[in-house]
């Protein structure tokens, strides 16, 4: 469990005496993101007629057993492998908004990954998704709390090592499509694990955020950004992690692998796009690139569906690296 500095601590409890009952609810909603409702598998590749896919079952590193999907090529198993993970609070099949409360507490709309999968088994890649502890149908850990990283790294490790001991997927070049919470978890995974992830061609890495960017434009939104350090308390008493402890920036410089990020500029989420860009020039990689969405503030229905609405901005990335 992670911890706070004695001096935010006192400032903290400082705080306790003096907040009111409502913005005390307000601290205690932001701080409750990461315990957020989980999404369902809404849709399936059948959906978009996609064959020969499915169902896998993989553990986490730390034996979280992992709900996924596999879904071969369009046209048979080629040699290229796409691992795919997802943001939170969403699952593999994407983000159910549109089906009303709690999702739609987030943002009202459809986040379809499933779309995704098809653009890159209709270019010739393989597919492995799943869902993060938590997530989905995949097992519950640490309380039903998100460490935002902090333990999604050990996802990544264990899918990973799945991968490589497969007698056909450990064959395979390999790419990572890690965006959001998946982000932060794979810059994670490769700084803790990194000779796993020598022989990944290319990282696409959209919409990676900072946590303290999160927690500042939100609560600014309703009026109680004072009260940082508190909502750093009620993370902790969660069971989870400082805001500061949740971040893609600490683990970026540890990514040496060709990367192509995408961020929304005005993002609600986060309303700095310093942010963003800090943790892409961080990135150690030689070649990469930040794609800025222009002319929107939604995070979830512009930037989280951005693939699936663009496939001829990914497609030849991932072609470059692994053809």
């Amino acid at each position: 469990m992670g911890r706070i500095s004695d001096d935010r601590m006192e400032k903290a409890l400082e705080q306790l005496k003096t907040i009111s009952d409502d913005d005390y609810a307000k601290v205690k909603a932001l701080a409750g993101l990461v315990k957020s409702p989980r999404s369902f598998i809404f849709k399936t590749p059948d959906e978009y007629g996609m064959k020969g896919w499915h169902d896998l079952s993989i553990p986490s590193d730390d034996g979280t057993p992992l709900e996924a999907w596999y879904i071969p090529a369009n046209g048979g198993e080629s040699d290229k492998l796409i691992i795919f993970n997802h943001a939170l609070p969403m699952c593999r099949a994407g983000f159910p908004g549109h089906f009303g409360e709690p999702w739609s507490g987030f943002d009202a709309v459809e986040i379809d990954f499933v779309i995704q999968y098809k653009h890159l088994t209709d270019a010739g890649y393989n597919v492995l998704t799943y869902d993060f502890r938590n997530h989905g149908n995949s097992g519950a850990a640490n309380g039903g709390v998100s460490g935002i990283g902090q333990w999604e790294w050990r996802d990544c490790v264990g899918v990973k090592k799945y991968v490589d001991n497969h007698p056909q997927l450990g064959k395979m070049t390999v790419g990572l499509f890690s965006q959001c919470l998946g982000g932060i978890s794979q810059y994670a995974a490769i700084t803790k694990h990194p000779e796993l992830f020598e022989n990944v061609k290319c990282l696409c890495s959209p919409m990676v955020p900072n946590m303290p960017a999160v927690y500042e434009a939100f609560s600014e939104l309703q009026g109680i950004s004072q009260y940082q350090e508190l909502i750093d308390l009620e993370l902790i008493k969660l069971g989870g992690f400082p805001a500061a402890d949740m971040a893609g920036e600490l683990w970026a410089a540890n990514v040496k692998m060709p990367v192509l990020m995408w961020q929304v500029r005005d993002d609600s989420w986060t309303k700095n796009p310093e942010d963003a860009q800090k943790t892409f020039d961080l990135l150690a990689s030689k070649e990469k690139e930040l794609v800025w969405i222009e002319n929107t503030t939604r995070r979830f229905k512009d930037g989280y569906n951005y693939f699936g609405r663009h496939p001829e901005k990914v497609i030849p990335f991932f072609d470059k690296y692994m053809k």
